[in-house]
C-alpha cells in the first residue's frame, strides 16, 4: 500500500509534468492526498484527467459568477479549483453557487474543503445524486463513499452554510444542569489538603 507522502510527492510532480506551476502542482498534490485519505479514488480521478486533457480542451473558468455555464465540453477542476480559493472571501457572501458541466467533479472537492477551512463554514457540494459536507479540511461527509463518479458531472451546486449548533437551547440547558453536579463547594479539608501552602502558612 502507497503511503500518503508517496501519493502527495508522486502527484506534484506528475502534475507539474503535465504543465502545471509547481505552486498548483502542490495544491493537486495535497487535494488527490486528501481524496485518498478518506477513501476516495483521487489517484484514478487525476491518472483520467490527465489523460483527457489535451484532446477534450476543458474551459478555464477564472471569473465565478452565481451561475456558471461551459461553453466547451466541461470546467476544468483544477483551474475552477484555483479560482475558488482566490476569490473564497467574495464568494461566501453568495451562498450559493451553480455550475453547468465540470469534468472530473471529484477534483475539485479537495479546493472545497481548504475553502471550508478558510472561511470557517461548512461547504456543501452535490451533483448528480451525490451529496458532499466539506467540514473545515478536517473530514468530509458523504452519502456515496463506493459510487463511481461521473467524468463530467452536469449540474453542480455548491452552498455555503452558516455555523449553528445541532442542538436545541434545551437540550443545552439540560446537560448544562447536569454538569453542575461537578461543582462542589471547597470544605476547609479540601483547602488543607490542596496544594499550596493553605491555611498552615506563616511566612
Amino acid at each position: 500500500m502507497k503511503s500518503l507522502s508517496e501519493i502527495e510527492t508522486t502527484s506534484k510532480r506528475a502534475s507539474r509534468a503535465i504543465g502545471f506551476s509547481w505552486g498548483i502542482a502542490e495544491e493537486i498534490a495535497k487535494g488527490v492526498r486528501l481524496l485518498e485519505l478518506f477513501g476516495f479514488p483521487g489517484i484514478k480521478s487525476l491518472n483520467q484527467y490527465y489523460k483527457d486533457r489535451s484532446k477534450c480542451n476543458y474551459e478555464n473558468l477564472t471569473t465565478i459568477n452565481k451561475d456558471n455555464k461551459s461553453n466547451v465540453s466541461a470546467f476544468c477542476p483544477i483551474v475552477l479549483g484555483v479560482s475558488f480559493l482566490d476569490q473564497i472571501k467574495t464568494l461566501e457572501h453568495l451562498n450559493k453557487y451553480k455550475f453547468q458541466k465540470i469534468a472530473f467533479p471529484l477534483l475539485f472537492l479537495p479546493f472545497l474543503s481548504r475553502g471550508s477551512e478558510i472561511i470557517g463554514k461548512k461547504i456543501l457540494l452535490k451533483f448528480d445524486k451525490n451529496e458532499f459536507l466539506l467540514n473545515f479540511n478536517i473530514n468530509i461527509s458523504s452519502n456515496c463513499i463506493n459510487a463511481k463518479f461521473p467524468m463530467i458531472a452536469k449540474d453542480v451546486e455548491v452552498s455555503f452554510l452558516e455555523n449553528k449548533d445541532s442542538f436545541t437551547d434545551t437540550e443545552w440547558k439540560n446537560l448544562y444542569k447536569l454538569s453542575e453536579n461537578t461543582f462542589v463547594e471547597e470544605t476547609d479539608s479540601l483547602k488543607q489538603g490542596a496544594a499550596g501552602a493553605g491555611l498552615t502558612d506563616n511566612d
